[in-house]
């Protein structure tokens, strides 16, 4: 039980997309530190970064995995099959979306993967600062006309607008559970992984065409 008589919630929260809807921007906001690279080139997010968020209510695991996207090679059909596995794992699925961007044919395959899930599905209309308030009235009649949210919630992950709103919403729809990690513990992967993509980040950055987004970082021991 938590100070304020509430029972505490604990529970693991999918988040799932099209390339560069912002996911790795919004989890490092929430967990206040950047465990998750950033890069305009698409699949950038290859392996599922697992972030831990704690307060004295609740503890919120969040699941960032690769954009969901039609596959065209072998590597494709890896990354979109193990961003789909997470659905059944979880308590929260969060369906991101660049709210500037027109609905299209990625969109719509996410949307029919997701009709074969029975997890709660907010839709997060992410970059809202980017467009005019109307066009966001417009576009959450567009995609509730595919699918029936639990929740719409529309945020700038880069500027922190309407991310508390996010976990609090979350918060309703996570079950009574234990601390599944200490409370300083902000994701499961090592130090040596983070280095290691953060530095994948930095050559993502500055190589533009010259490398590829299949770039692999070693840390020698």
């Amino acid at each position: 039980m938590t100070s304020n008589n509430h029972s505490f919630k604990s529970g693991f929260i999918s988040l799932i997309g099209r390339p560069n809807a912002g996911k790795s921007t919004l989890l490092n906001q929430v967990i206040g530190q950047k465990i998750a690279i950033m890069s305009d080139k698409p699949q950038t997010t290859r392996n599922k970064i697992q972030a831990v968020h704690t307060t004295a209510d609740e503890q919120m695991i969040f699941l960032d995995t690769p954009g969901i996207h039609k596959p065209k090679h072998r590597l494709g059909e890896f990354m979109v099959s193990q961003a789909l596995d997470t659905l059944k794992e979880v308590d929260v699925v969060l369906f991101f979306i660049d709210v500037s961007e027109k609905f299209g044919g990625g969109e719509a395959y996410i949307l029919e993967s997701l009709q074969r899930v029975n997890t709660p599905v907010f839709l997060v209309m992410n970059k809202i600062d980017k467009i005019h308030p109307d066009q966001l009235l417009e576009r959450i009649d567009e995609y509730r006309h595919h699918y029936d949210f639990k929740e719409v919630i529309p945020i700038s992950a880069l500027h922190n607008q309407n991310v508390d709103v996010l976990t609090k919403e979350i918060r309703k729809y996570l079950p009574e559970g234990p601390k599944y990690y200490p409370d300083e513990q902000v994701t499961d992967h090592p130090e040596r992984f983070i280095i290691a993509e953060l530095i994948r980040e930095k050559v993502l950055a500055h190589t533009r065409d010259e490398i590829p987004h299949s770039i692999a970082v070693i840390i020698d021991p």
